[in-house]
């Protein structure tokens, strides 16, 4: 089976690929490495895989020298002539498309480089993986479409028309676009709502390793909304797991669906949505006494207003999941930080 993964470099992206490897799976990747976080953690990653550096020469395919059926290419998905090439070569049966502009609060700052990552690539993709027959294109959605919903825990049925930045609204876009091609097409095509996931490897703009940092260096913490917020962590191992628990099992049409179902995460054409959440908030200052513990260090909390642009909670209902998939993510925060700490005091030789 030959699988497509794009943002190969990313942290859920390498995650994936180190497990489809394994389990014996071809794997053809492709990653612009972009500087909107440090890209020596990108590398890092790729080394992981057995890809240096200095081998990621735009434009060209790589051969990992420790999966000899890992090829990667340096390449940005905005451009189509990079996409025809990576498709051409990887002939996939599967895509499992992570590659984003990721971020709510730098939406804020770079509008543009969301429109034209996370709409114009996302169709490039999509597009692509029509055309060369696909049985399968999965894609990363995201918690933050929930957006104004105030029902917890969110159900994939709950509505999704209020997003409250600019990136929830191009995942919300993209989870459109999907559906369209599963009707238009019969391409069966899966959206993943993830929930805050963090472990090694993550990206240092997301939560957990900010706070780490943070602590580390003594500097302040800033919490919006007082602190006043719960988010439902999960883990990176929970998430690739439920990821390959679909890989091969793209969802059928729903034989009795109809618009007066009033359901948005199925259809009558062969297209799903999925929540991949822990299902087990945690206030966010608990979260950061989880860190302190495992640290053995005291947080310096600055706590601020709420911002427009941040969710006061998120809570994933996973219910369909574990129904369909028997796949329900269980990895506590406690033995998550735990495993996340020491591969943050090896990476940054604290």
């Amino acid at each position: 089976m030959r699988v497509l993964i794009t943002g190969v470099a990313g942290f859920i992206g390498f995650h994936l690929a180190k497990k489809l490897l394994e389990a014996g799976y071809s794997v053809f990747g492709i990653d612009n490495f972009n500087d909107y976080y440090e890209v020596s953690l990108k590398y890092a990653r790729i080394n992981q895989l057995g890809i240096e550096a200095s081998e990621m020469i735009t434009d060209q395919i790589v051969q990992s020298k420790k999966y000899l059926n890992l090829f990667c290419l340096h390449a940005d998905i905005c451009n189509l002539k990079n996409i025809t090439t990576i498709f051409e070569q990887a002939k996939p049966d599967i895509v499992c498309h992570l590659a984003a502009q990721a971020g709510v609060r730098y939406s804020l700052e770079n509008p543009r480089a969301y429109a034209d990552t996370n709409l114009m690539g996302f169709f490039n993709v999509l597009d692509a993986a029509r055309q060369s027959g696909v049985k399968h294109f999965i894609y990363a959605s995201s918690s933050s479409v929930y957006g104004l919903n105030e029902k917890f825990p969110l159900e994939e049925t709950d509505p999704v028309d209020h997003p409250v930045s600019l990136y929830a609204a191009t995942k919300r876009s993209n989870e459109l676009m999907a559906h369209a091609y599963s009707h238009l097409y019969e391409m069966p095509t899966t959206g993943l709502r993830f929930f805050t996931v963090y472990g090694p490897w993550g990206r240092p703009d997301m939560a957990l390793i900010k706070f780490t940092k943070a602590i580390f260096e003594r500097t302040k913490i800033s919490l919006y909304n007082h602190g006043n917020m719960m988010r439902d962590f999960t883990y990176i191992d929970d998430v690739i797991d439920g990821v390959t628990a679909i890989i091969e099992l793209p969802f059928q049409p729903a034989k009795n669906w109809s618009s007066i179902s009033k359901n948005p995460s199925i259809s009558s054409a062969p297209f799903q949505i999925l929540n991949i959440g822990n299902s087990s908030p945690v206030n966010i200052i608990d979260c950061i006494n989880t860190l302190e513990a495992c640290i053995g260090m005291k947080a310096n909390i600055e706590l601020l207003p709420h911002e427009a642009c941040e969710l006061s909670s998120t809570w994933a209902d996973v219910s369909k999941l574990e129904n369909y998939y028997c796949f329900k993510p269980s990895t506590s925060l406690a033995i998550g930080v735990k495993r996340f700490i020491t591969w943050y005091r090896d990476y940054y030789k604290i």
